[in-house]
């Protein structure tokens, strides 16, 4: 059994002498030189960002990223498991992955991220898909050199049970962009919502010291990026673990970097301060964009979610963050359908909802997960029922999107273009400073600037502009 239990000191004595193995082996491990790897990420933020770590990883053995399935020599999926169609889509594609693998048969295939830290899925792996070479975890990513360069053609699961400490790896990534960046302020979370996972497969809260993340970001303002966002399962509980700062007086020190723009995600309603707003309205680099989960108007379900505050707590700090800081724009989470929500709990999320008027909210159906407390909850509510209150939800957010959107017709905004527009590749895109997407008509050379943009055209998920000289 290689489901691994180790202590806190021996996991950090692990973890770094693997870090330095790759380090030391980066330009002499010539096993995989010229071999070809494809990733694919599902979820969060957070997941993209370890992405980035482990595309690293590969590429210290030699391998060479291609973004064409057939061309791999090694297969690895990096997954979620907030929602069950996240795990439904990851068998979904690894039936692909197990059709190629019939033709091509030194192929590995390897599986990491959240689902890996599920007990039943590592189960469901050994016990039905024997061709799935190798799983690790959330917790021992830096485990992969080792297992690729001791692989041996058996399935190999190497995935530990108990968080180690943290441990930094320098500017060990291969990013994705050369113009925004994510930078992990912390891992895991302590808050145990009754319907969430996260807490099970990311551990506990665990926050990095305040004078490495400094490091980090100013590495990248030297190195040309223009913005970084700062990551995090509830980053509000920053240093809480930690004889260090507060996460509003992290936002300063980050700040001071003088880096051009700064963003963060996620925020949790319980622990977002006073303190925080006023740095946020203070500091011209710190974005006008928070997104805020409300998951429920009704407080009786946000009670039975384990949320920690009620509907009038989440309305007075919305407010409150509308009120001082200039131009921001509020995204929020929902989740429909909660086991027990009524007709009329629905309603309350409405009346939030009508009274908010979201610059764009993620909506989703209540999905059960396993040894979580909500799953064993008693539900009620037909999925047709779900499905409808969705639709009608979803109708109200991209109604407030619209009219937010429209709003800034004929303004001149400041945007960070980051690549040729998805819409129109003669036109290029990027963000403006209370996120809002705009596709701009703009020549290519202006990729990686900030620039003036005069809004042209608005429409409920994007806005159009040209360049102003």
């Amino acid at each position: 059994d290689n489901m691994h239990l180790p202590n806190m000191n021996d996991a950090k004595i692990r973890n770094q002498s693997k870090v330095n193995y790759i380090y030391e082996n980066r330009e002499s491990n010539d096993l995989f030189k010229g071999k070809k790897y494809f990733i694919k990420t599902y979820g969060c933020q957070m997941n993209v960002h370890d992405s980035e770590e482990i595309s690293a990883l590969i590429e210290s053995l030699g391998y060479i990223k291609t973004d064409v399935l057939e061309e791999a020599d090694f297969i690895i999926l990096n997954t979620c498991a907030i929602r069950e169609n996240a795990h439904d889509k990851v068998f979904g594609f690894l039936g692909r992955c197990k059709h190629l693998k019939k033709e091509k048969k030194d192929i590995i295939i390897g599986l990491c991220g959240c689902m890996a830290q599920e007990e039943s899925v590592v189960n469901e792996i050994r016990e039905k898909h024997p061709y799935i070479d190798i799983v690790f975890g959330t917790h021992n990513m830096n485990d992969l050199p080792k297992m690729l360069t001791n692989y041996y053609g058996k399935q190999d699961i190497e995935v530990y049970s108990k968080e180690g400490d943290v441990i930094e790896f320098g500017n060990l990534y291969k990013r994705d962009s050369n113009i925004s960046a994510w930078v992990n302020i912390m891992y895991g979370c302590d808050k145990f919502c009754t319907y969430c996972i996260v807490p099970y497969t990311r551990g506990k809260q665990r926050s990095r010291k305040s004078e490495d993340i400094i490091k980090e970001v100013n590495e990248l303002k030297e190195a040309g990026y223009k913005e970084i966002t700062l990551l995090g399962q509830n980053v509000n509980a920053y240093g809480k673990d930690l004889d260090d700062v507060s996460f509003a007086r992290l936002l300063e020190l980050v700040s001071d970097t003088g880096i051009p723009r700064i963003r963060f995600v996620t925020s949790h309603p319980w622990d977002f301060t006073d303190e925080m707003i006023d740095v946020i309205a203070e500091r011209d680099n710190i974005m006008p964009y928070i997104h805020l989960p409300l998951q429920s108007g009704s407080s009786r379900i946000l009670k039975l979610m384990g949320r920690r505050y009620s509907k009038d707590d989440y309305l007075t700090l919305y407010n409150k963050i509308r009120s001082k800081v200039k131009d921001v724009s509020i995204t929020t989470d929902i989740i429909v359908g909660f086991p027990g929500e009524t007709r009329e709990d629905f309603e309350d999320t409405l009346k939030v909802v009508n009274e908010c008027k979201y610059d764009g909210a993620f909506t989703f159906i209540f999905s059960p997960r396993e040894n979580t407390p909500a799953a064993s909850f008693e539900d009620n509510v037909s999925l047709k029922e779900k499905e409808d209150r969705l639709h009608e939800l979803n109708e109200l957010i991209n109604k407030y999107s619209k009219e937010s959107n429209l709003k800034m017709l004929n303004k001149s905004v400041k945007v960070l273009i980051t690549g040729v527009s998805e819409k129109d590749d003669t036109k290029v895109c990027g963000y403006t400073e209370n996120m809002k997407l705009v596709n701009v008509d703009a020549p290519k050379e202006d990729i990686g600037k900030i620039i003036n943009v005069k809004i042209t055209d608005a429409k409920s998920f994007s806005l159009d502009g040209i360049k102003e000289s």
